[in-house]
């Protein structure tokens, strides 16, 4: 084993330790609501298919309709080959549903956030290192395109609009492009930013707002239109409630020409193929329509999390499709994770460094494929649970 891997394994070790090291499980879906591991069912509470929309018929049959028209891939970036005739068509319904003038397709939501975030804070262009003010919690991409673009962030208490109101206005005066960074849905915590106060802020004090809406595109919001309509510039998935990939930004024309011409994830990326591209072209045709799965997902999150904290279970801040059953250590949470899994339900771990220290969790996530008798089961075998370790605890 050579010197680095030597490291590597290093690594490894100390994570394994902790408690923190990630492992692949092979899965095989069996429809939106379930899986199957190791030969074993369970109901899926991992999943962001928040609509159930992955395997709806009319996703998969233009899927397979546009593989057989254009083929599996679109052979090249946008800018050489790769920008078939449908692109266009797709973006002009994203800027319809997130109501501004233009938006782009981008391959995946991290890379959008990176690549993105990494153009629109280029200091060479600004003529000057922007004030970037970015929720503490923001995704780990969001951050990672603030750290690409070299740029400080001055990071505001997570969804605390005074904090930030108080730090915007300490540089007031400052003539430096000013910059709010935040998500509307948190995808840990399940929890809504203060958008309208945020986006009051923004505009009083000449600042850009980007909202990651990822979360709640397709699910939140009128017609499903998402929590950003106060955002200067979103960014967003088809790869959560619009149950396919990839990724867009919505934005001014300018903008949109601008990432063009300076995202090098754009640029330098090929574009999305026509499968997937038709799986989203359809999914935008349904999604205004779905107001009826939006509400039933909203119930039952509400009655699931109405019934974790009469049990004893903390769910912080969560009021979405999110809740995370906040455990603290991360052997807790595995622990929490490994007794859901023994009673048929998948649901998954999150443990630091995705999360802050003491607040490792399992987070569920609840879809229009889920119906009541797996919140009553889920709550029955929560209670098993906290019976279980209220008897630990006497015991001990």
């Amino acid at each position: 084993m050579v010197g680095s891997e030597t490291r590597y394994q290093a690594f490894l070790k100390a994570l394994g330790k902790d408690h923190l090291r990630r492992e692949l499980t092979p899965v095989d879906p069996s429809g939106a609501r379930s899986l199957q591991v190791g030969g074993k069912a369970y109901v899926n509470l991992a999943s962001n298919d928040y609509l159930a929309l992955r395997f709806h018929e009319a996703l998969i049959a233009r899927s397979a309709e546009w593989a057989g028209r254009y083929g599996t891939g679109s052979g090249a970036s946008r800018l050489v080959t790769g920008n078939l005739d449908f692109f266009e068509p797709i973006e002009v319904k994203v800027a319809q549903l997130k109501q501004k003038p233009a938006a782009l397709l981008m391959a995946s939501g991290f890379q959008a956030n990176a690549a993105v975030l990494q153009a629109l804070f280029d200091r060479s262009v600004l003529g000057a290192e922007p004030l970037v003010f970015a929720d503490r919690l923001n995704h780990a991409s969001m951050h990672f395109g603030c750290k690409a673009a070299s740029v400080h962030q001055i990071r505001y208490r997570h969804g605390d609009a005074a904090h930030l109101t108080d730090l915007v206005t300490q540089f007031q005066e400052d003539s430096r492009p000013k910059f709010i960074l935040t998500e509307s849905v948190f995808s840990m915590d399940g929890d809504v930013a203060p958008m309208d106060e945020i986006a009051a802020l923004a505009r009083t004090q000449n600042a850009t707002l980007i909202v990651d809406d990822a979360h709640a595109t397709g699910i939140l919001g009128e017609g499903g239109r998402g929590l950003s309509d106060g955002a200067d510039i979103v960014i967003g998935t088809f790869s959560k409630a619009l149950g396919s990939f990839g990724a867009y930004v919505a934005c001014a024309p300018t903008v949109r020409d601008y990432l063009i011409n300076r995202c090098s994830g754009f640029i330098y990326s090929t574009a999305l193929p026509p499968p997937v591209l038709g799986a989203i072209d359809a999914a935008l045709d349904l999604v205004q329509g779905m107001d009826e799965a939006r509400t039933h997902v909203a119930n039952m999150a509400a009655r699931f999390r109405f019934g974790a904290k009469g049990i004893g279970f903390e769910t912080g801040a969560s009021a979405t499709q999110i809740v995370p059953l906040i455990a603290g250590t991360a052997d807790a949470a595995l622990g929490l994770s490994a007794k859901l899994r023994e009673a048929g339900f998948w649901a998954t771990a999150i443990r630091p460094p995705t999360v802050p220290q003491m607040t490792a969790r399992v987070r569920l996530a609840f879809t229009a494929a889920h119906n009541d008798a797996d919140i009553d089961r889920l709550l029955e075998v929560l209670s098993e649970c906290a019976v279980s370790n209220t008897a630990k605890a006497v015991l001990s």
